[in-house]
Order: C-alpha cells, then sequence, then structure tokens
C-alpha cells in the first residue's frame, strides 16, 4: 500500500474549469519571499523582508513558509506542541493571533513537524491562522492572483500513513507526534490536481538529494551520510507528487540547510549527486517511534562508506526518532519532459540562508479593485487569495472518505475518484459565486475569528492541554461546500456526523476517542 502512487498509476487530471479574465498587458512578476523552518521567529523574517525591500527597492507581494510555523496562541498550545519542555517557547506568532501586530504581506504557511497542532487541527481545511497569515490546512491547494499554490503539512511515517485521523484532544505522547503525519487521503487528494506552479512541503522528497549538488551537501552537513547510504532521505509520496504534478517549483524545508536541484520530468536522474542525514533538528527524547536502520545500506556512488555508529548526530535539530525511513519510490510517469526547480532553506537563525525572494511571471487580471485587490504602495497591488475550484471538487469528492477514527476506509479507484471530482467540480461552478475575474475570494468565505484566548488567561489550567475548539472559518468552509463539518462541529452536532464507509464495524466504536 505504500506504493500508492505508483499502483493507481496517477497523472495529471485534464479538466476543465472557468478561466479568468486576463488583461492584454505583458506578464509582470509578483515578488514571492519563501522561508524555510519558521519556529515562530515571526518578527525576525518580516524584519529580514523589510531589510531586503529597502536594500533592493521592491515590494514583497507574498511570504510563503514551509511548516513549523509553530501558531502558539498561549501557554496552553504549548502543551500540544511536539518538542523538548526548554523548547516549548511562545515567540512571536501570539502578537499577531492578538491582533497586537499585523502581518506585513500576506503569509501562507503549511504545518511541519513541531506545530501547536491543536490550533492547526481547527483549520484542517486551512484558514487565517492571524489575520493576513493564511494556513493551507494538512493539505490544500489556493489561487494567488490565478497562480495555484499547492501545499502538504507534515512529514512522512509509513505506520501512519494509512490511518484516518483518529487523534483527539487531550493528546498522549504518542497521538502528539502522529497528528503531524502525513496521511493517503491528503496524497491521494494532492495526485488529482490537473496542475500547479508552486508546491509547499516540509518534508524532502524522497532522493530529490540526487538531483543537486550531492558533494556539496555532504561536504556542509556530513550527518546527512548515513541516510544518503540507505536511500532513507524524504518522502517516497511526496517524490510521487513531485513526478505527477510536475511544478515549476517546489519549497522545503526541515533538514534545517538551504539545498537547490533540478527535477528534469522523463530523463534520469543524476546519479552523481545522491542522499544524506541531518545534524540540524530538533531532538525529543521521549519519542516512542524509533526506527530501525536499514541492514543492507545503499551504496553512494563516490562517497567512502562509513559506519553507522561513527555517524554525528545533529546538534541544531528538534529530533523525533521517528521522522524518516525507507520506503518504495513510486515509478515516474512517462514524458513529455519538464522541469521543477527544488529548493530547501534553513531554519531563521543569524548567518543562515533562511529567506529567498523569487520573481514568480504572471498575467493581471483586467479589474484588481477586488476586496483584496487595492494598491499598497509602490504601484504594487495586493495579490488575490482566491479558492481554486478542483480543489474545492476533490474535497466535496473525498469528503466520505475523511475518517476521524483509526480505521481508514478504501479509497475509490483512480478512475472512478476522476469521475466523483470532474462531477464535483461542476457543482463547485453551479453553487459557489465568483467574482469579475471569475475567481472565489477567500474573504468572501472565510474571516479569521480568534477561538481560544491569548496568553495570560489561562490561569491554573496554564501547563495542561486546551479544550477543542468549533472553528467559525471551518464551519464557513463546510457550509460553502454543503458537507458536514467532521473536523470541530458544535457540541450538538459532533453525533450526528456519519463516519466514512467502514468494512469492519467492529472496530470504530473501540478506535472513537
Amino acid at each position: 500500500m505504500l506504493r500508492i502512487l505508483s499502483r493507481c498509476k496517477l497523472r495529471p487530471a485534464v479538466t476543465k474549469i472557468r478561466v479568468a479574465a486576463f488583461s492584454s498587458r505583458k506578464p509582470t512578476p509578483m515578488k514571492v519571499a519563501v522561508e524555510g523552518c519558521c519556529h515562530g521567529e515571526l518578527d525576525a523574517i518580516y524584519d529580514q523582508i523589510r531589510q531586503l525591500e529597502t536594500r533592493n527597492n521592491y515590494k514583497v507581494d507574498v511570504l510563503l513558509i514551509c511548516g513549523d510555523f509553530q501558531a502558539v496562541r498561549n501557554h496552553q498550545d504549548l502543551q500540544c506542541m511536539a518538542v523538548p519542555n526548554r523548547y516549548r517557547r511562545l515567540e512571536d506568532f501570539y502578537k499577531y493571533y492578538t491582533r497586537e501586530k499585523t502581518a506585513p504581506m500576506l503569509t501562507i504557511v503549511i504545518g511541519g513537524n513541531h506545530e501547536a497542532s491543536n490550533y492547526m487541527w481547527e483549520l484542517y481545511h486551512g484558514g487565517w491562522l492571524a489575520p493576513n497569515i493564511y494556513f493551507l490546512g494538512h493539505a490544500g491547494s489556493v489561487r494567488l492572483n490565478g497562480v495555484r499554490i499547492a501545499g502538504a503539512s507534515g512529514i512522512f511515517k509509513s505506520h501512519d500513513f494509512q490511518l484516518g485521523h483518529y487523534e483527539k484532544l487531550p493528546y498522549d505522547s504518542g497521538a502528539m507526534r502522529s497528528i503531524y503525519h502525513i496521511r493517503e487521503s491528503s496524497v491521494r487528494k494532492l495526485s488529482l490536481l490537473s496542475s500547479n506552479r508552486i508546491f509547499l512541503s516540509h518534508d524532502w522528497p524522497q532522493s530529490i538529494e540526487h538531483h543537486g549538488d550531492l558533494a556539496d551537501l555532504i561536504n556542509r552537513k556530513p550527518f546527512f551520510r548515513q541516510d544518503i547510504e540507505t536511500g532513507s532521505l524524504g518522502s517516497p509520496p511526496l517524490m510521487g507528487l513531485l513526478r505527477t504534478l510536475r511544478p515549476e517549483w517546489w519549497f522545503a524545508a526541515h533538514m534545517h540547510t538551504r539545498f537547490a536541484a533540478t527535477v528534469v520530468h522523463g530523463g534520469p536522474p543524476n546519479l552523481e549527486t545522491t542522499p544524506i542525514q541531518n545534524p540540524d533538528e530538533i531532538q525529543i527524547e521521549d519519542d516512542e517511534f524509533a526506527t530501525e536502520s536499514s541492514p543492507n545500506p545503499v551504496k553512494t556512488p563516490g562517497i567512502p562508506t562509513q559506519p553507522a555508529e561513527s555517524v554525528p548526530r545533529n546538534p541544531d535539530e528538534i529530533m523525533l526518532e521517528d521522522e524518516e525511513e525507507d520506503v518504495d519510490v513510486p515509478a515516474p510517469p512517462p514524458p513529455p519532459a519538464s522541469e521543477t526547480k527544488f529548493l530547501a532553506l534553513d531554519k531563521c537563525l543569524p548567518r543562515r540562508q533562511f529567506l529567498e525572494v523569487i520573481d514568480l511571471p504572471f498575467t493581471p487580471f483586467d479589474s484588481t479593485q477586488t476586496r483584496e485587490g487595492k494598491k499598497t504602495g509602490k504601484d504594487r497591488t495586493r495579490p488575490l487569495l482566491s479558492f481554486d475550484p478542483e480543489w474545492l471538487a476533490i474535497t466535496r469528492a473525498f469528503h466520505p472518505w475523511l475518517s476521524t477514527t483509526r480505521q481508514q476506509p478504501p479509497f475509490p479507484e483512480e478512475a472512478e475518484a476522476r469521475a466523483l471530482v470532474a462531477k464535483e467540480l461542476e457543482w463547485v461552478k453551479k453553487n459557489i459565486k465568483t467574482n469579475e475575474q471569475g475567481e472565489i475570494p477567500v474573504s468572501d468565505h472565510q474571516t479569521f475569528v480568534m477561538t481560544a484566548p491569548g496568553p495570560g488567561s489561562e490561569g491554573a489550567a496554564k501547563f495542561r492541554q486546551p479544550p477543542w475548539f468549533t472553528n467559525p472559518q471551518t464551519e464557513a468552509f463546510c457550509r460553502m461546500l454543503d458537507i458536514p463539518n467532521k473536523i470541530n462541529p458544535p457540541p450538538a452536532a459532533v453525533d450526528s456526523i456519519a463516519q466514512p464507509p467502514s468494512t469492519d464495524d467492529s472496530s470504530d466504536a473501540s478506535n472513537r476517542a
């Protein structure tokens, strides 16, 4: 079942969607800033962008953050974050959540493996974590000025990949980790997108290091050597998605180093540049999911074999011992050849390569007088963030298979899944209103609302996990799609929500938290 992408013969969908009205002007670039691991350091990241804007006389349109965002609203949220106690600090996010500060630019984020997972679960389908800071959800796709940006939160672990989302507050030590492990349902849904310009992940796609300067990577990060030799660096499902979706850009983080690569689709990988292990991660000593090393390590060309016990650990990493493992790589699809530019970035620290700004050409809309399309200075227009109609259709089609118990019922075969998505896309076109450009602005349906209080009001419960909250944004998203809220429904509605079709009724009650 781990060979999901090759078995299902995933390929880009050919789906007709409504095309927005574009102007006859030449394409102009958006300034896109990309950050690796955030670790709550929003003030430093925004300050770095301001310095770049002043130095280079440009204006950044959007910031993309590739996980470990740490949307911690108060001290109770810290009790839901899988890090050692010494790393449980509020950092900067709560100031943006309580409106003490406002993000100076649209910020789009995904989750990593060190998050206040309770808050990100509230917004499983995506939503505003704070004003001007949008979370793509556990998996999601949006449109920014007509450019599709998709992403997958979390990291891969095979023992949780095929499970449902069974974790419930209060989390035990296992659930606090498994909740951020990517599920097969997310990968299947993302694989049904027809295409995308940008993809965000926290994990690296497995074997991506073969497509860049491997010798330099090993020289800078000798701790990667063992994972390279065993072929265990990165996520197999993500490489399957990269080969299926073939985005123009793929941004990642997690390994706390800058690494660039180019994947040529339809051609062989560069075997002179291969995989390694990372010392720059946060270690969690009580992680119960230890991974056994491979008994038959893969030899990497040009890299001398080094005994596993002599490989140093990365002192600069938040280490959960269950984070990477060896799984079969899905087979790539056939030509035509194209390229995906991969870029991983470091965490936000002095003298680290944690932030880059790229130019992303796009064709402006005919009219920019939407709620978000207003001038913001230096003759720039605030970008329009919209829902992706394809993703809305995919979400409706797969909602019956969204499991909130340990058991994940079998998914439909690919042909059936694509037929369901095509049917739901027609529903989306008929039932969800678009603006004059044919877009579905996020702001028409979701508005930021505080659910948990900010810090200082926790009282005696300061060091206890919080209760769960019904998030109005998730309620609004589900109303838009006319689907039940399985994530955090109002208490009176919890018992009325049907679970997905089950082939084993006996297991459901025992697995319900």
